[in-house]
């Protein structure tokens, strides 16, 4: 039985992995911003998931989060990221980090970090991170990274995501008894349009499940890498619901580094 930690599991993909894992024997901690969403998606998974309801946009935030998982794990076996938000605004958090970067790197990045003495307890501990489809080819522009002033999805979509790879790499060379990876979730109705406007919403939900593939295949690749170790570390899954199919995430060193730099920084972790 192993211990998995779950972020963003109170719906879509998140919450699938969480069922699978119970399914499978294992216990689950769940975080998630909305409460009574949470305690509604654990309620059917018994005693075996618990419920966190916490903030993950925010330093302060990220840093209660931490502290009440470890508060109740001595170790854990996995952490499995899938929390994101998608909004072509340029939000702003209460610490002046633009949203998208927040939520779909940078929290990944800070709550990891934080844990770490829990994971290194683990026989084999992993790090499994979620994202849309990115190029391991996607350079990021040094003059912009993390600022993303005057934020542009459509330019800067990938330069924040691939900040998850330079982590899983960072990962795989500075923790060798943990393996860290990122899959790729394909398309799949989940809640991930619910900054955009009613009309956005509307047709992502028409369009969705004619074109792309199920929750159950989102959650495939993520559920296997949270519980094998058949796998070196870092590793990309390019393909949804083939785990067989996966690439080594190999990087520039030097933007690593800077990536790595930056986010200590700003987070102090």
């Amino acid at each position: 039985m192993k211990s998995i930690l779950v972020s963003g599991g109170n719906s879509g993909i998140g919450l699938q992995a969480a069922r699978e894992f119970v399914a499978q024997g294992h216990r689950v901690a769940i975080l998630g911003r909305d409460r009574h969403k949470g305690e509604q998606a654990v309620r059917p998974l018994g005693g075996r998931a618990t419920f966190h309801s916490v903030d993950l946009s925010t330093h302060d935030g990220v840093r209660d989060a931490a502290k009440r998982v470890l508060d109740e794990h001595e170790h854990l076996d996995a952490v499995l990221h899938t929390t994101g938000v998608m909004t072509f605004e340029d939000v702003r958090t209460a610490d002046g980090l633009n949203l998208f970067f927040a939520v779909n790197y940078l929290s990944r990045y800070h709550l990891t970090q934080l844990l770490l003495p829990a994971l290194r307890r683990a026989e084999r501990a992993r790090v499994v991170m979620m994202t849309a489809h990115v190029s391991l080819a996607t350079t990021i522009d040094l003059q912009v990274f993390p600022g993303f002033e005057s934020f542009h999805f459509g330019r800067m979509r990938e330069q924040v995501q691939i900040g998850n790879h330079h982590y899983a790499a960072y990962l795989a060379r500075t923790e060798p008894g943990l393996l860290a990876g990122v899959v790729n979730a394909g398309g799949a109705k989940t809640d991930i349009f619910r900054m955009q406007p009613w009309y956005f919403r509307l047709l992502a939900t028409a369009v969705i499940p004619a074109f792309y593939g199920s929750v159950t295949k989102a959650a495939h690749n993520a559920v296997h890498a949270s519980v094998r170790d058949d796998w070196p570390a870092a590793t990309y899954w390019e393909k949804p619901g083939n785990f067989d199919r996966r690439t080594s995430i190999a990087l520039d060193e030097s933007t690593t580094h800077h990536v790595m730099d930056v986010s200590r920084k700003l987070t102090g972790a």
